[in-house]
C-alpha cells in the first residue's frame, strides 16, 4: 500500500500532514518531548523518501543484470558460456528461457544467437520480462520504474517466472544487480 502520493502544490508541510504519523508533540506527564520533532521527520523522511526515489530505465536494469550475469568478460559476454555450457551469452540464457521468450516473440528463433548477439539477447530478456513481468517492464521502458520494478525482473530472469517469490534462493543475485545499479 502506497502512503503518499504527490498532490499539485504539495510541500513538505502539507504531505506530512497527509501520512498516517502519530502526534508525538503532544505533552505527556512530563511535558512536551524535546526529541519528537527529530523523530517525526525521521518517520516522514522513512515514508515519503521511498515514494520520491530515483527512476530507472529498462537500459539501467539490462546493464546491472548484464553486468552481474558476464561483468568481467571480454566483449560484454559475448561469447560467454555457464552452468557447464547451458546458459549463454551476455545475459546467461538458457533454452528453456528462450523457448518460453519466444512464445511472447516470434521472431526469436534462434537460440544459438544468444551466445553472439547482445541486442537478440536483449530482445530475449525483453519478451521474457514482458511476458511474466508487463507492468513493470513498461514503466522501466518509459523511464518511470522503481527499484522494486528492476528487482522483479532481476530475480524472475535469474529465478524464473515466480523467481520473486524465491526470496531466498534469489537474494544473492538481487543484492549483485542492486549494486550494479549503484555502480
Amino acid at each position: 500500500m502506497r502512503l503518499y502520493s504527490d498532490q499539485p502544490g504539495d510541500t513538505k508541510s502539507s504531505a506530512s500532514s497527509r501520512l498516517p504519523i502519530p502526534d508525538l508533540t503532544s505533552n505527556h506527564q512530563h511535558g512536551p518531548r524535546p526529541w519528537s520533532g527529530v523523530v517525526r521527520l525521521l518517520l516522514l523522511l522513512g515514508l515519503v523518501a521511498p515514494a520520491m526515489g530515483q527512476d530507472y530505465s529498462w537500459r539501467d536494469t539490462l546493464d546491472a543484470i548484464r553486468q552481474v550475469e558476464t561483468g568481467g568478460c571480454p566483449n560484454d559476454g559475448i561469447g560467454a558460456k555457464g552452468d557447464k555450457g547451458s546458459a549463454i551469452g551476455p545475459y546467461q540464457i538458457w533454452r528453456i528461457y528462450h523457448t518460453d521468450a519466444a512464445e511472447r516473440d516470434k521472431t526469436l528463433t534462434d537460440y544459438s544467437r544468444c551466445l553472439t548477439s547482445k541486442d537478440y539477447s536483449e530482445r530475449v530478456v525483453r519478451a521474457y520480462a514482458h511476458r511474466y513481468s508487463r507492468a513493470a517492464l513498461l514503466r522501466l521502458e518509459a523511464g518511470t520504474g522503481t527499484l522494486a520494478d528492476v528487482e522483479l525482473i532481476a530475480r524472475r530472469h535469474n529465478g524464473g517466472p515466480r523467481g520473486d517469490r524465491k526470496r531466498e534462493k534469489t537474494e544473492g543475485y538481487w543484492r549483485k544487480v542492486r549494486e550494479a545499479l549503484r555502480g
